[in-house]
This record gives structure tokens, C-alpha cells and sequence, in this order.
């Protein structure tokens, strides 16, 4: 089942929290409710083990007294080390109360004799590295570990590590996911997530508009071909090919072709080039006209500018004009690094740079993968869409999608080049700049799904025919 759209960072997740509350319902209630799932997933994975509930002293430790109580109620062997007391006369404390088991003490030996290590220490709100007796409890655990909203000491906004984090064999969540369940290394880990209802309402949404989004078809949809249109009304798409890897431009041709446009033009530099072009696919036109003459075509609506050409000031010029025409500009590769300054790439519907590519742009990417994206996208006022495992698309508006349907296997000469011919082919049939970006990221990486672990950048033009996007 596809998860929600919205991703809450922790402190958005507090503000539900208490806007939940002030409707009404206690957060006793939410707490039942979560260690009932917690329990409920512990049920469905595991066969019953000698279990280990670790508490911390907040409401992560609460939901684990909750979820402690009802697996011994099952039947199952629990005990429950907690790390401090909760606050007297808090819903934690409550919950404590309620627990009648025993008690051990909080120490890597006990968790090394666990069969099962509930980690209900801290969850995604945690502002500091984990203390060293947390980490040290929790790497010793002697079986699986099963998180209660995150790994003690992931960072749910950014899915960093603060301090050592043991990696968690499962994860439950509650109401939304946070962007530090899908992004690396969080999505990791992690391990399987489950999300949770437990009786907030949907309608606490609409004080916090969430911004951050988990990319799938409930965020954008695909252009279908209009019952009386023609080639000319699905869009046309140019991609500049260089003179030596030719490769690249046909790459992102191709899949713009099987993306829908309905034409395609690939502009060779010089004749040698062009002929090499017109003997390979016999769908793509190739021509060896100025790019001037191509621009003053304005249903030559859509370009792909980067692919196989180096970063020179050349390449940089056919960029510059292709933006001062006016017409949507997919940029990457070798035109991203020809222009050397954010400001240069200001025009350009979409960016689409690797980390090195970003770094040499606009500075590191650091911890906060989301934050710096999106501080991209407002520097340029592009889309941009940041390649990678967990590939982040930033709108300059502040919208954000987290991709995470990519496989290992796309890390693959030529993927990249693919992926831009997605978005021009899209953008060129009408659709907005980040719903382009991030539906051909998806599409991209579902067709990489569907091959299995060794596919090359050829195999994936075919492979977006067959994959479903429901």
C-alpha cells in the first residue's frame, strides 16, 4: 500500500501531536494506540523471543511500556530496562505503571541476551548525539532490533546518524513518515517500515502545510495523448549531442522518444557527427543546423543540454541561448559545469546534477541533503533534482520530493542521461517543472526495478513501456 504523501519532520509531527490533542483526542489514547502497533508488528515478524524493551523516559519509552504489556499479555517473554524513571505524572509515567513485569537493568548484557530488542529510547526528535551507554546497549543486542519511530539517535529530519546508530531490523512509525525514513543513510537504518494509524486526523494537516513529500503518482500525473491530438501537440524535444560521446545525447533521446514526446531532434555540431547520428535510431531526426535556426521553432519546446558535451564556454553559450528563447531547458552534465555560477543557470526549467556536480555549483551537500536543495532551487529558480540513492527534487518555491524507489543497479554509466530525457519529454507535453522532475525520477527508478541488478542504460529506454506507475 503506497504511503501518504506528506513527510512531517519532528517538529511538525509535535505540532500534530498537539493539534490532535486540542480536538480532542488525550495523548493517553495516542500512546495506547501506538504501542498496540508496536506490539502488532513485533506479532507479524517475529515468531515469540525472549524480549528486551528499552524505555526511555519520554513518550518513545511510553508507547514501549504499552507495547511491552500487551506482547507479555500474548504470551511472550518481556522484560522492559529503562533508561530513567518518566516524568512524574506524565502519560509515560502512566503507562510505566501499568507495566507489571520485570524489570531489568539497562546494560549491553541484558540486551545481548535478548532475542528481540525493542528500541523505544528516543525517537525522531532527538537533538543530541545518543549518550554512550544507549549506543553501547543497543549494539549488543543479541537478535534483531525493532525501532519504535526511528533508531535511537536518527536524525528524522535528515536521516544523519547523531553518534553510533545501531541499525534497526524494522521500523514503526505513526500517522506520516519523516524525509529521515527515506533518506539515506536513514532509509537504511531503518530496515522495513511500518507506518501506523493511531487516530490522529488527517485534518491536523492543514495547519502545518506540509512542504516534503514521499515521490510517487499521488504526487503528479502523466500526460496521456489527447484521443484527437498529433505528434506536434505531444511535444518536441532537442537534445544538443557532442562530437565524441554521442552516446549521451542518444541516450536521452531515446528516452524521451518512449516518455511520450512526439517528435525528437538531436543537433549534431558538424557533418561527421550527424552521420553517425542518422545510423542509429531511425525515430529521431537528426539535423546540423545553427542552433539559432532550431530556437526561432518554438514547437521545438523542450531541451536536453548537457549530455556528452563539455563544460566550455561553448557549451555554456548554447545553454544561455536555448534559456534566452525562452524554451523549458533540462540542464546536465557538461552544462552545468560549463556555466560555474548558480546565477547563470537562472532560466533553466530543471537541474540535474550528480553530489560532485552539485558540490562544484552551489558548495557541499552536508548533512542536510534536503535543505540544500532546496537552497539551490532558490538560487537558481529551477527545479532541481539531485541524483543520487535517495534522489531529493526541489522546486524553488519550497516544495520538496524525496525519491526512494531507485535500486543500487541505476548507479550506471548513462542512467543520468536517461533520466533527463524523461523530464524533457514531459516537460515538453506540458507538465509543470517539479511534477516532471519528480514523476521521471520515479519512472526511472521503477524501470530500473523491473530489470533486476544488472542492467545497463540501454535496457532502461524499453523498460519504461512496461512498468506500471499505479
Amino acid at each position: 500500500m503506497p504511503w501518504p504523501l506528506e513527510l512531517l519532520t519532528p517538529a511538525e509531527m509535535a505540532r500534530a501531536d498537539a493539534a490532535a490533542v486540542a480536538a480532542g483526542v488525550p495523548v493517553a489514547v495516542l500512546m495506547q494506540a501506538a504501542g498496540r502497533a508496536v506490539a502488532r508488528a513485533a506479532k507479524r515478524r517475529f515468531r515469540p523471543l525472549r524480549t528486551l524493551v528499552l524505555a526511555g523516559p519520554g513518550n518513545n519509552g511510553g508507547d514501549g511500556y504499552v507495547a511491552a504489556r500487551l506482547l507479555e499479555q500474548a504470551g511472550w517473554p518481556v522484560a522492559v530496562a529503562a533508561l530513567a524513571p518518566p516524568r512524574t505524572g506524565s502519560d509515560a509515567a502512566e503507562a510505566a505503571s501499568r507495566w507489571r513485569g520485570p524489570m531489568l537493568p539497562f546494560a549491553p548484557a541484558e540486551a545481548a541476551r535478548a532475542g528481540l530488542v525493542i528500541d523505544a529510547v528516543f525517537g525522531a526528535g532527538l537533538a543530541r548525539p545518543v549518550e554512550a551507554l544507549v549506543a553501547e546497549t543497543l549494539a549488543a543486542a543479541g537478535g534483531p532490533i525493532l525501532a519504535v519511530d526511528v533508531p535511537s539517535g536518527l536524525d528524522g529530519a535528515t536521516g544523519q546518524p547523531m553518534g553510533r546508530v545501531a541499525p534497526a531490523a524494522l521500523s514503526v512509525t505513526f500517522f506520516r513518515l519523516k524525509p529521515g525514513h527515506l533518506l539515506m543513510p536513514g532509509r537504511a537504518l531503518c530496515g522495513e517500515l511500518v507506518l501506523a494509524d493511531i487516530g490522529l486526523p488527517a485534518s491536523v494537516l492543514g495547519g502545518i502545510a506540509p512542504a516534503t513529500f514521499a515521490n510517487g503518482p499521488a504526487l503528479w500525473r502523466l500526460p496521456t495523448p489527447e484521443r484527437a491530438g498529433h505528434k506536434y501537440r505531444r511535444g518536441h524535444v532537442g537534445v544538443i549531442a557532442g562530437p565524441t560521446m554521442t552516446g549521451a545525447a542518444r541516450l536521452a533521446a531515446g528516452a524521451a522518444r518512449r516518455a511520450g514526446a512526439g517528435l525528437v531532434t538531436l543537433l549534431a555540431p558538424d557533418a561527421a557527427t550527424a552521420a553517425v547520428l542518422r545510423g542509429a535510431e531511425p525515430g529521431v531526426m537528426v539535423s546540423e543546423a545553427r542552433l539559432a535556426a532550431l530556437l526561432a521553432d518554438a514547437r521545438i519546446n523542450a531541451w536536453v543540454i548537457g549530455p556528452g558535451l563539455p563544460p566550455s564556454a561553448q557549451t555554456a553559450g548554447l545553454l544561455g541561448s536555448a534559456i534566452a528563447a525562452g524554451r523549458l531547458v533540462v540542464a546536465d552534465a557538461g552544462a552545468l559545469l560549463a556555466t560555474g555560477t548558480p546565477e547563470a543557470l537562472r532560466g533553466a526549467a530543471v537541474l540535474t546534477p550528480h553530489e560532485g556536480e552539485f558540490a562544484a555549483l552551489f558548495g557541499p551537500v552536508g548533512a542536510d541533503r534536503l535543505a540544500a536543495v532546496r537552497r539551490a532551487a532558490g538560487l537558481t529558480g529551477a527545479v532541481v533534482l539531485l541524483k543520487g540513492p535517495d534522489t531529493v527534487i526541489a522546486a524553488p518555491d519550497g516544495r520538496a520530493a524525496i525519491n526512494h524507489n531507485a535500486p543500487p543497479s541505476l548507479a550506471t554509466a548513462g542512467s543520468g542521461d536517461v533520466l533527463a530525457g524523461i523530464i524533457a519529454a514531459l516537460l515538453a507535453q506540458g507538465m509543470p517543472p517539479f511534477e516532471a522532475a519528480s514523476a521521471a525520477a520515479h519512472w526511472h527508478g521503477a524501470a530500473a526495478a523491473s530489470l533486476g541488478p544488472r542492467l545497463i542504460a540501454e535496457d532502461l529506454i524499453p523498460a519504461l513501456a512496461r512498468v506500471s506507475l499505479d
